[in-house]
């Protein structure tokens, strides 16, 4: 009895977690450019910015703390949620507190490591995806090689073909359909422009974010079952369906 009570007792825990988070990392403390860029942005992937949290890096900056609040009302405006900012001295850090924010300590600045070439993906995963010929979309582009986090891969005009993997973090988006040959750990968005015969397949999905015309769905959506296979994922009736690949 007295252990049964202890536990409704408790509250809560506290739990160390890697969470995916998007860095804005800030090349101008002008509030009114970010605007303007943020403005083209939303525009292109709308559902990106549905109540996104996100990092401000304002290591580039000189005295961000000037216009710190400014900048989270802009980002707040374009539906971005500012949960934290990093770098920055103690009068950044004192403001980032003073408007509810986390902060944390500079990035250190260290070599990253570059593979030599892209990610492998066997030949038999490549022939179970469409081609972006099959679509029939046109100007499209292909990236070979891992798209890392913090980065972002487009195509304006048709499909894009990814032949290595999308990390956790990266963004791939096209005015088409998104083809992954690896593994899609990270955001991707089709039909950016509006285009609901757009589609997202990939072999190995894991994706933090899926959007075909402004629809999607989170990881946490994803029905479990459909991770880690080859899927397709396709607008119908205004609402996200994957299925596998077979």
């Amino acid at each position: 009895m007295s252990l049964n009570r202890d536990r409704a007792e408790i509250a809560f825990t506290f739990k160390g977690g890697m969470l995916p988070m998007t860095v804005m990392e800030l090349a101008s403390g002008d509030p009114e450019r970010i605007r303007a860029q943020l403005a083209g942005k939303v525009s292109q992937a709308p559902a990106f910015f549905q109540h996104t949290p996100v990092v401000l890096s304002v290591e580039q900056l000189d005295e961000p703390h000037l216009a710190l609040e400014r900048i989270c009302a802009v980002c707040r405006a374009h539906k971005l949620l500012p949960v934290a900012v990093r770098g920055g001295a103690d009068p950044v850090k004192q403001s980032a507190w003073a408007l509810g924010l986390g902060w944390f300590p500079p990035q250190e600045t260290r070599p990253r490591a570059v593979d030599s070439k892209p990610a492998e993906v066997p030949v038999e995963a490549e022939a179970e995806l469409p081609t972006p010929e099959a679509t029939g979309q046109a100007g499209g582009r292909i990236h070979r090689g891992t798209v890392r986090s913090g980065q972002q891969v487009s195509a304006p005009e048709g499909d894009l073909v990814v032949i290595g993997a999308v990390n956790p973090g990266a963004e791939v988006l096209a005015a088409g359909s998104v083809h992954v040959y690896g593994p899609l750990r990270g955001r991707a968005l089709a039909g950016i422009h509006g285009d609901r015969e757009a589609g997202i397949f990939c072999h190995d999905l894991h994706a933090e974010l899926l959007s075909v015309a402004g629809t999607y769905k989170r990881l946490e959506d994803i029905d479990p079952r459909m991770l880690g296979r080859s899927v397709q994922v396709q607008l119908k009736e205004d609402q996200l369906r994957i299925s596998a690949l077979v």
